[in-house]
């Protein structure tokens, strides 16, 4: 039995993806994420700490540094190489399933 990959939403998928260009705190995850969707995606802020929770958990992310900006602690996220594989995963998945429906000719739908 292969053992299979978890799904990944889409904004844990845009998130590990902003990753793979170097750390980034919270806000950077968000913008880059929004950037690379052209601003479809639009991360609130509890989705992204409770993704970036059991992302961390997963051993996906990991705590890269901590500093302090004009007195607020702001926290740096990094990908793993188990997030890096699980992202892999989970692109080629899509790429498999788009595959299937691109490489089809368009038929006209019958109605009932």
């Amino acid at each position: 039995m292969t053992k299979r990959s978890p799904s990944l939403t889409e904004s844990q998928y845009f998130m590990l993806a902003a990753l793979q260009e170097g750390p980034l705190h919270g806000y950077g995850i968000i913008k880059a994420a929004e950037q690379a969707t052209d601003g479809r995606l639009k991360i609130a802020v509890g989705t992204l700490y409770g993704a970036l929770d059991r992302m961390e958990r997963a051993g996906w992310v990991a705590v890269d540094r901590e500093e302090v900006v004009d007195g607020r602690a702001r926290r740096y996220y990094r990908i793993t190489e188990d997030g890096n594989g699980v992202l892999r995963q989970e692109a080629l998945r899509m790429q498999q399933a788009a595959a299937l429906v691109i490489g089809r000719p368009i038929l006209k739908a019958v109605r009932a």
